[in-house]
């Protein structure tokens, strides 16, 4: 069995007796780490540990195009202050990896919408001159084959900043509801440019929400349900027409209150994030929401600093979960800096020879 047959069949609720093995990269300073532990530096990390990518995507370019004009407005040794082709403005580190700081938006209200609508239309442009070979590379990979579908509410908190978005999800819920649904028709295009030259249909749609923090999500169900869901049901059902039954979100933070609201929308995959006290038990979220909810991720990765016996214990509590199905098991988000390599490898050869 392939490790993309036992994707599905994990997936899917069929017969499988082991987790694939997935490396997710971790933070520029994790690698620089290894390096210094013994990691060959010009090493493909997949091929190093043995493992294999999430999973291997492809899509057409469904980001602003043409994106806003780069521009420098001041440079230090520390950091960078520009505007990028977002039309944001921002402060960016030189030396740390860290979220930017945010400093202006290009799209403040409703009256800036047009000019990135404009900027979000279907168009030849956005096509890749060699998306076969990108379609075949993702094909004969040995891996689950995803293909973007893009962001609802992530992008456009990016473009206006969590303080903006908020006040236009109340004061303009026409225009919210527009630029969701402009989104969603640009995915659909790129869903139609894309599967009709596979061999074989995709396995699952991969787009990202990362609105939730440790309270809960930045976006409010009844906001969701009202301007967000129709979008994602665009989306699901433009899947469905190519037999894709799957749709997944990587969301970080308290998704609870979100989730039963996503499976609504036809989105049955969920990537929850286990950090510090914001947390997206895997196990308690089956057992609400049930098997229509698959769940990628759920290993706590801070657990992976600590050594063997915690990562023992780590994967020793998720394997019930494992056993059931629809389940893939791997560390939440980037692996940090705090993670041996040592640790590491012992992590991955635990989960290579895990049987159940």
């Amino acid at each position: 069995m392939t490790t993309r047959e036992l994707w599905q069949n994990i997936m899917h609720y069929g017969e499988f007796d082991r987790m694939p093995v997935i490396h997710w990269r971790g933070w520029d300073e994790t690698r620089e780490r290894w390096i210094k532990e013994g990691m060959p530096p010009d090493v493909d990390e997949c091929e190093y540990f043995n493992g294999v990518p999430q999973s291997a995507g492809v899509e057409v370019d469904i980001c602003l195009y043409p994106g806003f004009e780069e521009e420098t407005i001041e440079e230090t040794e520390e950091y960078r202050i520009f505007k990028d082709g977002a039309g944001v403005i921002q402060q960016d580190w030189k030396h740390k990896s860290c979220i930017p700081h945010y400093i202006d938006f290009t799209l403040k209200t409703a009256k800036d919408w047009d000019q990135y609508k404009k900027r979000l239309q279907p168009d030849p442009g956005r096509i890749p001159a060699d998306l076969d070979k990108r379609i075949q590379d993702a094909e004969d990979s040995d891996t689950a084959v995803s293909i973007g579908t893009g962001s609802m509410m992530g992008w456009i908190r990016n473009w206006m900043g969590v303080v903006n978005v908020s006040y236009l999800m109340y004061d303009s819920q026409d225009v919210y509801a527009d630029m969701v649904d402009t989104i969603a028709e640009l995915v659909c295009w790129g869903i139609d440019q894309v599967v009709p030259r596979m061999k074989t249909k995709p396995d699952i749609g991969w787009g990202w929400e990362d609105i939730c923090g440790k309270a809960g999500p930045l976006v409010s169900p009844q906001i969701f349900d009202k301007c967000v869901a129709p979008g994602y049901r665009k989306i699901r059902n433009k899947l469905e027409e190519y037999d894709v039954k799957l749709l997944a979100i990587d969301s970080d933070g308290y998704v609870e209150p979100l989730v039963g609201h996503w499976l609504d929308a036809g989105v049955n995959v969920q990537f929850p994030v286990e950090i510090g006290t914001w947390k997206a038990d895997p196990m308690a979220l089956r057992k609400k929401f049930g098997k229509e909810l698959r769940i990628i991720g759920g290993f706590n990765k801070l657990e992976l600093e600590k050594g063997p016996a915690a990562i023992d214990a780590e994967i020793e509590r998720r394997v019930p979960l494992m056993k059931e199905g629809g389940f893939v098991v791997m560390p939440d988000h980037l692996i940090t800096p705090g993670t041996s390599l040592e640790n590491y490898k012992y992590y991955l050869e635990k989960m290579r020879t895990l049987r159940f």
